[in-house]
């Protein structure tokens, strides 16, 4: 894999590392730049207040400051452009979580679909569309409800 594959496929493995962790500053510092939003509706959130307010508001965290979740992203298949320094990638998620009262399980899957651009020699996510396809029990983990 080029150096951009390996770059842009650790953003994408970074978000699941912080989301994960329960970094929501760390994921809308990551995403901050970019537009977020669910399906291809055209409708996003941008800005990293706006993306810290929009994981904060639906992600329910436990004790331990995580949602008890883990995101596997799978299926990457990237697009680069390196002579204008864009590129775009699509891949497979799956959010699998345990908590008391609730074994491991797949609770979500979907897919992604991120541009990417370079700024000052480093990649950044410029869109985040999610679509989801599969939900089970999100009980324990949705706060609210999540755009579809």
């Amino acid at each position: 894999m080029s150096d951009t594959g390996i770059a842009l496929s650790n953003l994408i493995a970074r978000y699941a590392e912080l989301i994960d962790d329960g970094d929501f500053a760390g994921v809308a510092d990551l995403l901050g730049q970019a537009a977020v939003g669910a399906g291809d509706s055209g409708s996003s959130v941008t800005g990293r207040d706006a993306l810290l307010a929009l994981f904060t508001s639906t992600t329910r965290l436990y004790p331990d400051g995580t949602p008890k979740t883990k995101h596997v992203t799978t299926n990457l298949i990237l697009e680069i452009d390196e002579e204008e320094g864009r590129a775009a990638g699509r891949s497979y998620w799956t959010v699998l979580q345990a908590v008391p009262g609730l074994t491991l399980q797949p609770i979500l899957a979907g897919r992604y679909h991120d541009r990417f651009e370079r700024s000052d020699g480093a990649w950044r996510f410029s869109e985040r569309r999610y679509l989801i396809d599969l939900v089970g029990d999100v009980s324990q983990h949705m706060l609210a409800n999540i755009p579809s």
